[in-house]
């Protein structure tokens, strides 16, 4: 018995719509990675792009547990002493709220050029709407997958 190694004509790709609020950000993430890299098909091949396309709504109402909204986030603009930060509270209240998601997938996925080519096929929007009707997206329902994944108000 041999193992079957899909080919890259045999690729069936879906474009899937998730809803990110009120949903943990950690857990939306980890579904987000498994979908893009295609870990939820029986025909998984590590070495292929045979992830979906994922399209991410309302990423600016993304739940942060703990004390994540204070955590900093550096970056360097390459100038000397160009260290800056800002907390993942003002990301996400600023004017770029879909880069919190984006990073936090980013971070799921293992480095190299199939990563980076893996998370072209991600889409997030801050708010509800977002151009790609013409695909027909399924919607995913992360919400019902698991009651942790949302966070209730009084928590």
């Amino acid at each position: 018995m041999k193992t079957y190694s899909l080919k890259a004509g045999e690729i069936d790709k879906k474009w899937i719509l998730i809803d990110a609020e009120g949903i943990v950000l950690g857990r939306l993430a980890s579904i987000i990675a498994m979908r893009l890299r295609g870990k939820h098909k029986a025909t998984f091949t590590p070495h292929m792009d045979m992830g979906d396309n994922v399209i991410v709504i309302n990423a600016d109402k993304v739940q942060l547990t703990g004390n994540k909204r204070n955590k900093p986030n550096y970056w360097h603009t390459g100038y000397p002493g160009g260290i800056k930060s800002r907390t993942t509270g003002q990301i996400l209240e600023g004017r770029f709220p879909e880069r919190v998601v984006m990073q936090a997938v980013k971070r799921m996925l293992p480095g190299g050029p199939l990563s980076r080519q893996q998370m072209t096929h991600l889409r997030v929007y801050a708010g509800s709407e977002h151009p790609h009707e013409a695909q027909q997206p399924e919607v995913l329902d992360v919400r019902a997958m698991n009651t942790k994944n949302t966070r209730s108000a009084s928590a």
